[in-house]
């Protein structure tokens, strides 16, 4: 079974297709990935999660343990061991 996929268009006129109700415009979503930094290393869920829960920095990203990173919504397991490496990279870890 295969799921139907609409047509929608985004705030910026970006024209997609999708078969969930996850709004994300693809286009948009590749305009917004950063190019370098630790942000850059993660998918664009893993991304979000850690963007919408405020984390935009290392330092932040200190302020957590891995356990509550994975607790984030679109946060996977591959994720935490290139956000350990990014942390240890600048001398930092997740909270203990």
């Amino acid at each position: 079974m295969t799921s139907q996929k609409t047509l929608r268009t985004c705030s910026k006129g970006h024209p997609y297709y999708k078969s969930s109700d996850c709004p994300t415009c693809p286009a948009c979503e590749q305009d917004s990935k950063p190019d370098s930094g630790f942000l850059s290393l993660l998918s664009a869920p893993a991304r979000r999660a850690l963007e919408h829960n405020g984390i935009t920095s290392l330092q932040q990203l200190s302020q957590f343990s891995e356990k509550e990173i994975m607790k984030f919504h679109g946060m996977g397991p591959a994720s935490l061991p290139k956000l350990r490496g990014a942390l240890q990279e600048q001398g930092l870890s997740f909270k203990g």
